[in-house]
């Protein structure tokens, strides 16, 4: 069990949570949710005591296993002794039993060593490195990989060692902040089912709402200053919540009528003869009192894409033949498709296949080697990078708004500021500097950009990376809505299921367009 009593945690003049008194018990799966900036990742680190709180105490099981950031702390350790390291008691035992075998054997030295192998085998060290290497091969973390040093492997592999690490050793509970980064869906299918046979308690962070929903019993949700918990999923909390709020702002309502009604009589009869029913009238007033609603901070930005009047032909794109390579390292090869008017293609496949190189040749801004890639009668594309910086140079310094409006000749200033509020970009948070912006706001920045653009052809390279619950279920039903054309990446398996109706697939053995939806691709 964990157990949490007082928290109160501020960053700068902002209050975060106050009086937080909450406990995660044992053999429950909690996700911590909350929009981006309530403190979820702030939470996570006071209860692992690498941020103090302003007030309060934290009360934690033994062994606690927590997925770690600081990559650059290993960098010279192999992958499985990373893993090993997620034991800190069993890895401290063995790097000191090999210390001492370095030293001459003494009396002294033989029974510190005796007592180095009763930990080891207390923490079960003998069959450490097998447990280490399944770990890491459910993690799709081929085995070439395992006794390599960490800045010997490519980054996105260094990230998924590091939750491995959090996996191992029987931990009594499990603090995971974004788990799923770095993961292609085989990997993340394997994770989900390692959670759902974990028997201690489970708190994690995940912005993949396929994901909560699968592996949750609980949501611990971060609003109204504190932290409120909900038995069941990510969907079942949003509707009781909901409930919840809009039959409390009813039942206000109604006691403001009652007590409008109440404030006539009184105000009528206060001087003269009926002072006792004026008297009762004042007490029932008082009982009345509406309920102080804080302000929630669910927030779901209002996204739209509207094409041209004029549509594309009906081949809005063709690729012929299209070949990439990186030195002697062939990603794409000899691939040939068409994507019609109407598509909503899914990229899927596993990291370092291609889908990123994919996208860029199609979107223009990478050369293919070999073969032609064609656009279609009318195509006006929009093109969502992964890496946000290929569109916002924030060096630059300029504000949302003037970067907004220089994306489109003579659009009206309110035209500008109605695109900003529809993506919560409000009153002076227009004119903020794009330089400080984080990663939600920018991907919410550029989304507003494609709104206002009017594009019928969507290339959209994980347009889900570092948005909050709300903002991707926005989108989700954004691209669901959309007239125009979408061929879309993501590893987000809710986002792909609402949106896709075709998918290409990066197999083991090449590329392939399969006509149907990812949950008949998977089936299949």
């Amino acid at each position: 069990m964990i157990t949490l009593a007082n928290i109160a945690k501020k960053v700068g003049t902002r209050l975060l949570f106050d009086q937080v008194n909450v406990s995660f018990n044992v053999g429950h799966r909690y996700g911590l949710t909350g929009p981006n900036g309530s403190g979820k990742s702030t939470l996570m680190k006071i209860m692992m005591g690498l941020e103090e709180p302003g007030s309060g105490t934290v009360v934690l099981p033994k062994k606690v296993g927590f997925l770690k950031q600081n990559i650059e702390d290993f960098k010279h350790f192999r992958a499985l002794d990373v893993v090993i390291m997620g034991n800190r008691r069993l890895w401290a035992a063995l790097q000191e039993r090999d210390a001492l075998y370095d030293q001459d054997m003494t009396d002294s030295v033989g029974i510190r060593l005796g007592e180095l192998e009763e930990v080891i085998a207390e923490e079960d060290g003998y069959s450490a490195e097998s447990e280490a290497e399944d770990l890491l091969s459910g993690m799709g973390i081929h085995a070439s990989f395992h006794l390599k040093t960490m800045d010997q492997i490519p980054l996105d592999i260094q990230f998924r060692a590091l939750l491995c690490q959090a996996l191992f050793g029987e931990p009594e509970a499990l603090l995971l902040d974004e788990p799923t980064n770095h993961l292609d869906l085989s990997s993340i299918q394997w994770l989900e089912q390692f959670l759902l046979q974990y028997r201690g308690t489970l708190i994690v962070i995940s912005h993949d709402r396929h994901f909560l929903n699968t592996v949750t019993t609980d949501i611990a949700d971060i609003d109204y200053d504190t932290v409120i918990i909900y038995p069941g999923n990510y969907d079942v909390m949003i509707e009781m919540k909901t409930a919840v709020r809009a039959r409390t702002e009813e039942e206000n309502k109604s006691k403001e009528k009652k007590i409008s009604q109440l404030q006539d009589f009184v105000s009528r009869f206060g001087a003269g003869t009926r002072a006792s029913q004026v008297k009762s009238r004042e007490r029932e007033i008082n009982r009345l009192q509406p309920m102080d609603l804080k302000k929630s901070n669910i927030q779901r930005p209002y996204i739209r894409f509207y094409p041209p009047e004029k549509t594309s032909g009906e081949i809005v794109l063709k690729a012929e033949h299209i070949s990439k390579a990186f030195g002697s390292q062939r990603v794409i090869n000899n691939t040939s498709f068409e994507i019609l008017r109407g598509d909503k293609i899914g990229v899927i496949g596993n990291n370092g296949r291609g889908k990123t190189t994919l996208l860029k040749m199609l979107a223009g801004v990478l050369p293919q080697d070999q073969g032609k890639i064609e656009h279609g009668h009318q195509v006006q594309m929009g093109y969502f990078p992964q890496n946000h910086s290929d569109i916002i140079d924030k060096k630059q310094g300029m504000n949302l708004f003037d970067w907004l409006k220089n994306q489109k000749d003579g659009v009206y200033d309110q035209d500008v500021r109605s695109v900003l509020g529809k993506l919560l970009f409000a009153g002076d948070d227009a004119f903020k500097s794009v330089s400080i912006l984080s990663g939600g706001e920018t991907a919410r920045l550029i989304l507003a950009k494609m709104m206002m653009l009017n594009f019928n052809f969507l290339i959209l390279d994980e347009p889900n990376n570092h948005l909050d619950l709300e903002a991707v279920s926005a989108l989700g039903w954004a691209l669901q809505d959309f007239k125009g054309t979408v061929i879309m990446s993501s590893h987000d398996r809710e986002l792909l299921k609402e949106v896709a109706t075709k998918i290409i697939a990066f197999e083991e053995d090449g590329i392939h367009l399969f006509e149907g939806t990812l949950e008949e691709y998977l089936a299949k």
